[in-house]
């Protein structure tokens, strides 16, 4: 059980959590700050169970999303929005401190880290608010500056991927291309909006991109996965004046042939999520306009954890997209 540290902490019994490709990334050892034997996970609904003299916002008792990002709201970083850069906060969370795969979760900065939730609102749907939804929007649709009439390809049809599908549809681009080389994701992806859809296996995406564009390549290449094939996609996609926006967590490096893009006018921006937007995302759900639960597909009750890891991790035969994880 964990203890309250500082004033300004909650302790947050979870009801709902589940498991992120970050979490993949780290059992990979793709993540460096994460050490043996850390609780992970940093997404999840729950209940406060207790808070620090601290804390004015939240009350034992109140239901609450926990965002991925823990921000002191004070420090440089987050007095310019990049709660992400937290001197003392960040993702942290099931990173460098035990996370919401648990029972019981502390949560520093209560105030600035948590988020009442609404009530009448599917709390499974609030867990798809803590991480993939903002990050698909703001690493993806907002850094790529997905604009209307725009053509936007996504490399990646993976959880992440298709959150940037579904926010990207806010901005009405005249196309939406998925790649990816799992079918039953790119069937997903075309229900979800997807105007195209390319298989990956082999070495064709990148070509068929520039035939469904007439050779212009695309004004916003979202790389969604995190692995040096898909960047390297997304460099060969782009149109001049484009931008490649990367929201993969990579742990391997990724060659830049400016060799042949230095002349194009392109932009690549890179991010981790910021949780500024969960705010009008959590509006966007409350009256319906976004269906977050489209992206759940499998439920597991928490003693059956190592089971939902074994599924998510074998997404292409389980078709696992992302997995609700009951306390």
């Amino acid at each position: 059980m964990p203890e309250i540290r500082s004033p300004t902490d909650a302790v947050v019994k979870i009801v709902k959590t589940t498991i992120c490709g970050t979490d993949l990334h780290i059992l990979k050892g793709d993540v460096a700050t994460c050490s043996p034997g850390r609780i992970l996970g940093h997404e999840g609904v729950g209940v406060v169970d207790k808070v620090g003299t601290g804390v004015t916002t939240f009350r034992p008792g109140d239901r609450v999303l926990i965002s991925c990002i823990s921000a002191c709201g004070r420090c440089e970083f987050c007095r310019r929005g990049m709660y992400s850069h937290c001197t003392t906060g960040g993702w942290i969370l099931g990173n460098e401190i035990d996370g919401t795969q648990a029972e019981y979760v502390r949560i520093p900065y209560a105030d600035t880290s948590l988020y009442r939730a609404p009530a009448g609102v599917d709390e499974e749907a609030l867990v798809m608010l803590s991480d993939i939804l903002p990050t698909g929007f703001e690493c993806g649709v907002l850094n790529g500056k997905v604009a209307p009439g725009s053509t936007v390809a996504i490399v990646g049809a993976g959880p992440i991927g298709l959150a940037a599908l579904l926010t990207a549809q806010f901005y009405s681009p005249a196309q939406i291309i998925m790649v990816d080389p799992d079918e039953n994701r790119l069937a997903v992806a075309k229900r979800f909006g997807a105007t195209a859809t390319i298989n990956a296996t082999g070495d064709k995406a990148a070509e068929l991109v520039m035939k469904m564009t007439g050779g212009l390549g695309v004004d916003t290449a979202i790389e969604a996965v995190g692995v040096p094939a898909s960047f390297i996609t997304c460099e060969d996609i782009v149109a001049p004046g484009g931008i490649i926006a990367n929201v993969g967590v990579h742990g391997a490096k990724v060659d830049l042939h400016l060799e042949r893009l230095w002349a194009k006018n392109i932009t690549i921006t890179t991010r981790l999520v910021d949780t500024v937007t969960t705010p009008m995302l959590l509006k966007t759900v409350v009256s319906r306009k976004l269906e977050p639960k489209l992206l759940i597909t499998h439920h597991f009750k928490l003693d059956r954890i190592l089971d939902a890891y074994e599924t998510f991790g074998h997404a292409a035969e389980t078709q696992a997209l992302k997995v609700i994880i009951d306390a």
